[in-house]
C-alpha cells in the first residue's frame, strides 16, 4: 500500500510539473497591440498598400501640365563645319586660280519653338481623361487598402478569439488539476478507487494537449498578424479582446447608401467616364490641327579664297501657322470611334450587372451579420446556464452526489460553450466589418 502511495506521489507531483511548466511557458504579459496601433502600422508598412501609394503617385504625375500636351516644344541646335579644300577656280576672263589647302568654316545655331494651338480637342478630352485616371487609381487604392484593413482584423480578432481560449483552457486545466489532487487524497483515504484517479490523469492530459494546441495556434496566428503589419512584433505582445458592434440605426444608414458609397461602382462609373473620354478624343480625328512654328537662328560662314564673301554672318527670326486636316486616312478614326463607343456601351452594361450584384452582397452581408448577432447572444446566455450547471456540479462532485464522468461531461459543456461564444462574438463582429466594406464605410469608423 505503501508503495502504490510513493507511486501515485511521484506521478502526480510529476504532472503537477509539467503543468508548472505549462504555464511558465505561456505567451506572458507583454505590450499590447491595440486596434488602432495595428492599423497605424498597416497603413504604414504593408507592402500592398505602399505599391498601391506608389500607384496613385504615378498617376497623380501623369494628369500634371506637364504631361497635357497643352505646353510648346522648344528645341535647341547648333553645328560647326570646317573644310580644307583644294580648288582650281576659272573666273570668266579666263584666268586660272589654283588653291591648295584652301579652308572655310561655317557655325550655325538654332532655337526652335513648335506650339499645337488646336489639335481638334483630343488633347482637351485626354487631358480630362488623365484626372480620371486618377481617380480611378485612388478609387483602386482604397480598394486595396480596405482589403488590407478587413484582412487585418480578421487575423486580429483571430488571435483575440486564441488568446481568451487559451484563458479558457488555462482555468480548465487549473480544474482538472486540483481534481488530481483531491483524487489522490481519496484514494489514499479509500474514498474512491484507482479508476477515479486514472479519470483526472486522463483529464489533465487532455487539457494539457488541448492548451498546447491552442497555445501554437496562437503562436502561429501572431506571426500571421506580424506579416500584416509588416512589424517584428516581439512573441509576447497582446491584443485588446473588446469588441463594440455598431448601432442598428447607424447600420441601417449604411446600406441605405451602400450603392452610392461601394468603392467597386464608383471604379466602373469612373471607367465609364474614361471610355466616354476616349471617344470623344477619336473623334477629335474628324477635325483638323493648326500649329505654330518659330524659330530664331545665327549662322556665320568663314569662305576660302574662291567665293566673293570673304566673311558672311546672318541672324533673324521665323514664324508660321500651319494648318492639317486628315480628309480621310483609310478608315481607322472611324473604326477608333465604332469600337470606343461599344466600349462605353459595355462598361454601361457591366454597370448595371455591378449594381444587382452589390445589391445582393449587401443584402446578404445584412442577413450574415443579423444572424451571426444573434448566435452570439444565444451563445452568452448557453454561457450563463452552463456556467451555473457547472458550479452546481462542481459542489454535487465534491459531495460525492455525481460520478467524475458527470462533472467532466459538465466541465467539457462549458468549455465548449465559452469557446463558442468567443467563436460566436467575433464571427459577428468579422460580418459587420464586411458589411461596412461593401456599403464604402469601412474607412469611416473608429476601430
Amino acid at each position: 500500500m505503501k508503495n502504490i502511495k510513493n507511486k501515485n506521489y511521484r506521478m502526480h507531483k510529476s504532472i503537477f510539473y509539467f503543468v508548472f511548466l505549462l504555464f511558465t511557458v505561456h505567451v506572458g504579459l507583454g505590450q499590447e497591440l491595440t486596434k488602432q496601433e495595428a492599423l497605424r502600422l498597416t497603413l504604414e508598412n504593408n507592402f500592398g498598400i505602399i505599391l498601391a501609394t506608389n500607384d496613385i503617385e504615378v498617376a497623380e504625375n501623369n494628369k500634371d501640365i506637364l504631361n497635357s500636351g497643352y505646353l510648346p516644344t522648344v528645341t535647341g541646335s547648333a553645328s560647326a563645319v570646317y573644310n580644307k579644300d583644294n580648288i582650281e577656280a576659272q573666273f570668266a576672263n579666263g584666268e586660272t586660280n589654283i588653291l591648295n589647302g584652301a579652308e572655310s568654316d561655317r557655325y550655325s545655331a538654332a532655337v526652335n519653338l513648335n506650339y499645337t494651338l488646336f489639335d481638334g480637342l483630343g488633347r482637351f478630352y485626354n487631358y480630362k481623361r488623365l484626372k480620371e485616371q486618377y481617380n480611378l487609381t485612388e478609387l483602386q487604392a482604397r480598394e486595396t487598402i480596405e482589403n488590407t484593413i478587413l484582412q487585418l482584423f480578421t487575423v486580429y480578432f483571430e488571435v483575440a478569439r486564441l488568446t481568451e481560449n487559451v484563458g479558457i483552457l488555462e482555468e480548465t486545466l487549473g480544474i482538472s488539476q486540483e481534481r488530481i489532487t483531491r483524487a489522490n487524497y481519496q484514494f489514499d483515504y479509500g474514498q474512491n478507487t484507482k479508476l477515479d484517479v486514472l479519470n483526472a490523469e486522463v483529464d489533465v492530459a487532455n487539457d494539457s494537449i488541448n492548451l498546447i494546441n491552442t497555445r501554437q495556434q496562437l503562436l502561429n496566428t501572431k506571426r500571421d498578424l506580424n506579416l500584416i503589419v509588416d512589424n517584428e512584433l516581439a512573441q509576447a505582445f497582446e491584443v485588446d479582446t473588446t469588441v463594440n458592434f455598431i448601432n442598428t440605426l447607424q447600420i441601417d444608414s449604411f446600406v441605405e447608401k451602400g450603392l452610392e458609397n461601394n468603392v467597386r461602382i464608383q471604379r466602373n462609373q469612373t471607367s465609364i467616364k474614361i471610355n466616354e473620354y476616349d471617344l470623344k478624343v477619336s473623334k477629335s480625328g474628324y477635325l483638323p490641327t493648326i500649329g505654330l512654328t518659330g524659330s530664331y537662328g545665327w549662322n556665320k560662314n568663314n569662305n576660302n579664297a574662291a567665293s566673293f564673301l570673304a566673311t558672311s554672318i546672318s541672324d533673324g527670326l521665323s514664324a508660321s501657322v500651319n494648318l492639317s486636316w486628315n480628309i480621310f486616312d483609310g478608315g481607322s478614326t472611324i473604326t477608333r470611334i465604332k469600337n470606343a463607343k461599344i466600349a462605353v456601351e459595355n462598361q454601361e452594361i457591366q454597370q448595371k450587372q455591378i449594381e444587382q450584384e452589390v445589391k445582393r452582397d449587401i443584402a446578404n452581408a445584412l442577413g450574415n451579420y443579423k444572424n451571426r448577432l444573434s448566435v452570439f447572444q444565444i451563445q452568452q446566455q448557453n454561457v450563463l446556464t452552463n456556467q451555473n450547471n457547472f458550479e452546481r456540479s462542481k459542489e454535487r462532485f465534491k459531495l460525492g452526489q455525481i460520478t467524475s464522468i458527470e462533472f467532466r461531461q459538465a466541465q467539457i459543456n462549458l468549455i465548449n460553450a465559452q469557446t463558442n461564444k468567443n467563436l460566436a462574438k467575433y464571427d459577428a463582429k468579422i460580418a459587420e466589418l464586411q458589411l461596412l466594406q461593401l456599403t464604402g464605410q469601412l474607412l469611416n469608423i473608429e476601430f
